[in-house]
Parts: C-alpha cells; structure tokens; sequence
C-alpha cells in the first residue's frame, strides 16, 4: 500500500469518527436502567391490580410507562412515582411479593436505588 492510498484510508477514517454522535453521560438513565433491570432479573411477584406478574412482566409494563412519560421524568422519584408505583387506571399501588413478604413496589425500587447510590460512590 502506498502513502496516498494510506493518507486516504486515514481521512476516511477522520470522517467517521467525527460522523460519529459522542457518548455522552446520562447518570438519570443509567440509573433508571439499572432500576428496570433490578425489576427484570427479580424472583418476586409484582402484582398489578390484582393479578400477579414476573420480573420480566413487570420490567415491561415500567418500561413502555417510562418511554411514554419521559419527557415529564428528570429524577429517580418522578420516575418511581410516574412509572413504577401505581396504576394509573385504578390508582392502586403496585406490590412486590418476596420470599411470603409483602410490600408496595415503589418503597422495594426505593431500597434499591439507596443501594446502587450507595455503590456508585
């Protein structure tokens, strides 16, 4: 391969990477996400108007509440309070089921938020 063939190989080069969007931090994002997959790979029941679901189940439902209402989300508690605590149909709080205890979802996604702060120190 020649200089000018390796000049070009180079300015292409240039030309992607500058082409490319820059990562940018998202520490409410990351934060949310980590939340979500807590839920996902969870063992407890989630039960949602009576009915009970999985982690995965329930991660879903978060999820497609997130997307809809994030653009009204700028902390972990909007979050919590808009996607993870309540139904918005019947106004009932969601529950988690864990080992035969039962609490309200929003305080356990609470709990574990403290805890990956915590960690994030």
């Amino acid at each position: 391969m020649g200089f000018h063939s390796m000049r070009i190989t180079a300015g292409a080069l240039l030309l992607l990477l500058l082409a490319m969007p820059m990562a940018q931090a998202d520490p409410l994002g990351d934060e949310i996400a980590h939340l979500i997959d807590f839920v996902r790979h969870s063992s407890c029941t989630f039960i949602r108007n009576g009915s009970d679901y999985t982690g995965s189940e329930a991660a879903d439902h978060i999820q497609a509440k997130y997307e809809h209402f994030k653009d009204e989300i700028s902390t972990v508690e909007e979050f919590i309070d808009r996607a993870a605590s309540k139904s918005l149909t019947s106004g009932k709080p969601y529950e988690v089921r864990c080992a035969g205890k039962t609490m309200p979802a929003a305080d356990w996604i609470r709990a574990e938020d403290a805890d990956y702060r915590t960690k994030q120190k």
